[in-house]
């Protein structure tokens, strides 16, 4: 428990037994209802100049207010309890559950909330940091030493770049596709730039903020200036679990198209393939396809299911095409690209499944970096571990001094 809500539940204590706070003489008026007015007062204050969940150092606690049956912490962290009671403080609507996290976690959550046989999963009212994702919003505990990356926000400084929609037909697949093409601010048809292809394109757009990142990166000199194209699927799961339709189209069909129309460098090593979840299997299983092709690869919490006997899979059939894939390149794998970046939430189911990867892409003599983060399986710490993922991939000017 904080020594902040330590002091709170004493003086919570002390002002119901009508006593004044701060040695001032006891208030005249002790009916209950004077006595219950001043604990709502006192909390309201209390509330009102804090950051909720408060933190201190590994310490911090939850809190709500209402009237309710029952009040639960639903957090996303996995290997905890993901269901965690908060405690009426009696005499008061206020809710409280102290948790212990380790310094510079981030970690995702929402309330639940029960009155009678009606569930109600919310956000946090009382705490104004959200993380937005494709199926709404959660409330976010930042804990002791996690800070927002200055990086990841507008600079007025920094000149923008350009997206402009496509669609395109795919042979592959015998249907349209489409996504978004970033062109970096001082864009020349007669330079040669890095092409970056990013799956869930819309989705790392919208979630975590790519095209300011690559904005900030590239005017601060990390990394080069780069064209990226942003490509969604309609069928994610299906497309991007090793199917050869996908490897075919991104490779053949959308880098092809790109190199015809813009100035891409021909290199491998100025071609990368960046995906998270889904698409970090979509990445890896297309660099596997063209081998050599794509010289660098950043994949963030890959869905790199496995089995060590059999095919079957406790994640269920969808991952069945995955765990095929990951099996037959876990007993054979081999050189495909020149660098991989991996990066992986501790807080994540597949933080084993990614740690496991990391040493058979090293022994296959490729350069490989691995970055693990006090996070979940989410879009902000996908946000957060891209500056390092791409300024190792391809270093700018400014990195390249350090190297």
């Amino acid at each position: 428990m904080t020594a902040a809500v330590r002091t709170l539940l004493a003086e919570i204590a002390s002002l119901q037994r009508g006593e004044a706070l701060g040695g001032a003489e006891a208030p005249a008026d002790q009916s209950d209802g004077a006595r219950a007015a001043r604990v709502r007062a006192h909390i309201d204050g209390w509330l009102q100049g804090r950051t909720v969940p408060v933190v201190e150092g590994k310490n911090a606690s939850f809190f709500w207010r209402g009237e309710a049956d029952e009040v639960r912490l639903r957090h996303f962290i996995f290997g905890l309890e993901t269901s965690q009671p908060l405690a009426r403080v009696e005499g008061t609507d206020l809710w409280g559950l102290d948790v212990e996290i380790p310094p510079r976690s981030r970690v995702e959550y929402k309330l639940e909330v029960r009155r009678g046989d009606h569930n109600e999963w919310i956000r946090d009212p009382l705490n104004p940091h959200l993380a937005r994702d494709p199926f709404g919003a959660n409330s976010v505990l930042q804990g002791a030493g996690y800070e927002i990356p200055e990086w990841t926000r507008h600079d007025p400084k920094a000149r923008p770049g350009t997206l402009e929609p496509f669609t395109m037909h795919s042979e592959a697949f015998g249907a349209p596709r489409s996504g978004q093409l970033y062109l970096p601010p001082r864009f020349r048809r007669t330079r040669q730039y890095p092409l970056l292809v990013v799956h869930d394109g819309s989705d790392y757009l919208n979630y975590a903020g790519m095209k300011t990142v690559l904005d900030n990166l590239i005017e601060r000199l990390e990394i080069p200036e780069l064209i990226a194209v942003f490509v969604d699927s309609p069928d994610r799961l299906v497309d991007y679990a090793n199917d050869p339709r996908h490897a075919r189209f991104i490779t053949e069909e959308l880098a092809a198209r790109v190199v015809a129309r813009l100035p891409v460098s021909d290199r491998p090593r100025a071609r990368c393939l960046m995906g998270a979840s889904f698409g970090g299997v979509a990445a890896l299983s297309t660099a596997v396809r063209y081998p050599g092709f794509w010289g660098r690869l950043l994949l963030q919490s890959g869905s790199f299911a496995f089995t060590d006997i059999g095919h079957q899979n406790h994640r269920g059939p969808v991952f069945n095409p995955v765990v095929r894939f990951m099996n037959a390149f876990r007993e054979a794998p081999k050189a495909v690209s020149e660098r991989v970046f991996v990066s992986c939430g501790v807080y994540e189911s597949l933080i084993y499944e990614n740690r496991s990867l990391v040493p058979l892409l090293d022994e296959t003599g490729m350069q490989v970096r691995f970055v693990e983060a006090r996070d979940g399986h989410n879009w902000e710490n996908w946000r957060d571990r891209s500056r390092e993922g791409l300024s190792w991939l391809f270093p700018g000017p400014l990195m390249m001094i350090y190297e």
